[in-house]
């Protein structure tokens, strides 16, 4: 099946990384969903019940990203990915993107991100 409900831009404060200033000053983490499961039931019945409500999706997502503090985007990531997995046992697969735009490089850059799927 390959319906998909997809919350973009998912943006929270957190204080995730491995230097001690990320610990203490924080910065912005976006955060992307791509959920894949079978819609067409509720394609049918406009019925709330009948599939994942994207509200729910971006709750946990943000809710992670203010939350316990970890040192890398790759645990943030996996942590997302494992809590909606975990919540909703219909889903086929869920991908979680963790963009850090502000992470401490001394390069110019656009945009740093790590994708975990399950």
């Amino acid at each position: 099946m390959s319906d998909q409900i997809r919350v973009s831009g998912i943006k929270a404060f957190g204080y995730h990384g491995v230097l001690p200033h990320e610990a203490t000053e924080g910065q912005d983490f976006i955060v992307d969903l791509v959920v894949t499961l079978d819609l067409s039931a509720v394609s049918l019945s406009d019925d709330l019940q009948e599939t994942i409500n994207y509200a729910d999706l971006a709750q946990i997502a943000h809710d992670n990203i203010v939350g316990e503090r970890v040192q890398l985007i790759e645990r943030l990531a996996g942590r997302i990915a494992e809590e909606i997995s975990s919540a909703y046992s219909h889903i086929t697969s869920v991908s979680v993107t963790v963009h850090k735009p502000h992470a401490p490089v001394t390069v110019d850059f656009e945009d740093i991100s790590v994708t975990i799927t399950r």
